[in-house]
């Protein structure tokens, strides 16, 4: 896989990310909602809601914005009841999609969700149709820093239990088992490093490119669809966009 392709990626979803921060913190805060009831509102006893929290320091959310989205669910957790639902399909020229939301009602959205992949050329298939092509990993994008050199780094977030270490141009890539990445996260922060994006995401094992303009658009415009459905929290692709 190339890392060169991943960063580009990244730094394309963030620049998107960054013109909706409203919409972002809301879909964080639901999370960190659920979190809290499944397993209480103490970091230390929550693996699950130290996961979220890396991300939304990722995603800039204040602090105190996330203390106050711990202390509301906690005493929030009667209201609303969030299920967890995972969709899957193709997007145009069979660019593998997954899809996963928190909702209160799944009739409502899992008819958006359909209408999405129908309406941009894709196909919303069965469980497990396409999730075979991911790995659920820890991932931690970090910008280059000069306040630490490369070998470093690397020997602190392998020291921290990363599994992967990729140098780019541009920044760092670092790869970790789902029950490490909490505290590589936790020692890359110690370093005070500018961290693009820290959370647990699906990375596929195989991607794909688009060579035709007509799918590049008509799946951007899905993707872009899906993401904005109030009910989705993430969207995960094998596509790889060209430089």
């Amino acid at each position: 896989m190339s890392g060169h392709s991943k960063f580009a990626n990244i730094k394309h979803k963030k620049e998107k990310n960054d013109s909706k921060k409203g919409k972002i913190f809301t879909k964080i805060g639901r999370e960190i909602m659920v979190a809290v009831k499944n397993g209480g509102p103490v970091l230390e006893n929550n693996t699950r809601l130290r996961e979220i929290v890396a991300k939304a320091k990722a995603a800039n959310m204040p602090n105190d914005t996330i203390s106050r989205s711990i202390k509301k669910a906690s005493g929030e957790l009667g209201n609303v009841i969030y299920e967890t639902i995972i969709y899957e399909g193709y997007g145009p020229s069979g660019v593998a999609v997954i899809v996963e939301c928190l909702t209160d009602n799944k009739n409502r959205t899992a008819a958006n969700i359909r209408h999405a992949f129908s309406k941009w050329g894709g196909n919303m298939g069965t469980t497990g149709c396409v999730s075979f092509l991911f790995e659920k990993k820890g991932q931690i994008i970090i910008e280059k820093d000069d306040s630490i050199k490369e070998d470093d780094l690397m020997m602190l977030a392998i020291e921290a239990g990363a599994d992967e270490f990729e140098a780019e141009e541009e920044g760092y890539v670092i790869i970790t088992e789902p029950e490490n990445f909490s505290a590589v996260f936790e020692a890359i922060e110690k370093e005070g490093l500018s961290v693009l994006e820290a959370e647990i995401t699906m990375l596929p094992t195989t991607e794909t490119q688009l060579q035709d303009a007509e799918d590049v658009n008509k799946l951007e415009k899905m993707l872009d669809q899906l993401e904005e459905d109030d009910d989705v929290q993430n969207v995960w692709s094998n596509w790889v966009q060209e430089e």
